[in-house]
């Protein structure tokens, strides 16, 4: 599945993407504040997580921006299975591309997706100490649920404290960020 917004194309990873992924999340700003990613991030987990796309039936891509006639890798958002829940939503962006949007205008293209999937509960979490992305998710419905647990976090070989989101996409008025994103199979 493919799904293109104003400024974005999400697509699945391929393996030759491998290179420019590993260029993009290596950085041990992005890769700390993520789960499952490991630092440091090198090529062969670049190839690994590239090919974890074949064949998936989740909503989960790499996120292209548009520009100057080319598309260039700018980060990767999905939902799937995490721990004990069905459906955990997760994103990155590489930092020369913080701070314009495009974190929440990607996550309103996949929860649109997700939706028209039949996927309904969609949970989510940030560390403590990237409250940027707690905005993120606030932008795009999520709704704080009061909890914070203790996610292990790859890279930095310990667990992080995390508080606790979710969204119900029955209320379809919680993805409508860009109504000219379409989707195509």
């Amino acid at each position: 599945m493919f799904v293109r917004t104003q400024r974005l194309t999400l697509r699945p990873g391929w393996r030759e993407d491998a290179a420019e992924l590993a260029r993009a999340i290596g950085h041990e700003c992005v890769v700390r504040n993520l789960a499952r990613a490991p630092w440091p991030y090198t090529i062969e987990a670049a190839e690994s997580f590239a090919a974890g796309f074949d064949g998936s039936a989740e909503p989960r891509f790499l996120i292209f921006e548009h520009g100057q006639g080319a598309l260039r890798l700018v980060g990767g958002i999905g939902i799937g299975p995490f721990e004990k829940e069905a459906n955990e939503f997760g994103y990155w962006i590489t930092p020369d591309a913080w701070g314009r949007g495009l974190a929440t205008e990607a996550g309103a293209a996949v929860l649109r997706a997700a939706c028209a999937m039949g996927i309904r509960r969609v949970v989510a979490g940030h560390f403590l100490d990237n409250p940027a992305s707690g905005r993120v998710l606030r932008k795009l419905g999520f709704r704080p649920t009061g909890r914070v647990t203790q996610v292990y976090s790859r890279g930095r070989g310990t667990t992080v404290a995390s508080a606790r989101f979710e969204i119900d996409l029955a209320d379809t008025g919680t993805v409508d960020h860009d109504p000219r994103a379409r989707m195509a199979a």
